[in-house]
């Protein structure tokens, strides 16, 4: 919590979030809200990166799990370009279309439980972006 920088929430991640969140969760958004931490951003639905995410996943399944948090992307887009997030799995599916949205590619996107990204490290020297955190990079070099 003390290190910690902000998080940003749209509507629609917020309404996400409260279906979705653990006891621990709920407790850590609090905590942020009394830190006056909570970034509240409205942003308008971005139909061209949805409509090329659509296009560009291999299968159907693919397309729903990107679609399902591409808001959090449209996020990280209109703000700071940094997504933290526990699923690998739609990680993997946006550093595959990166490949072809050149707006994904800078996108910083880390797994806080993932030890070995150094999650605790890069965000006590400030959270900078690392090219290989990027959405670019990992596609590389898996």
């Amino acid at each position: 919590m003390d290190i910690s920088h902000r998080v940003v929430m749209t509507p629609d991640i917020r309404d996400e979030w409260n279906k979705h969140q653990s006891k621990s969760a709920r407790i850590w958004l609090r905590r942020m809200v009394a830190k006056k931490k909570l970034c509240p951003c409205g942003i308008a639905v971005d139909n061209d990166l949805w409509c090329q995410i659509e296009a560009i996943a291999e299968s159907d399944k693919e397309r729903e799990v990107m679609v399902k948090d591409l808001r959090l992307v449209e996020a990280a887009i209109a703000t700071d370009r940094t997504v933290i997030s526990l699923d690998n799995k739609v990680r993997q599916s946006f550093a595959k279309v990166a490949v072809q949205v050149d707006r994904l590619k800078d996108i910083i996107w880390v797994n806080p439980a993932q030890m070995e990204e150094k999650p605790l490290d890069w965000l006590q020297n400030g959270a900078e972006p690392e090219i290989e955190r990027s959405l670019g990079f990992h596609k590389a070099h898996n």
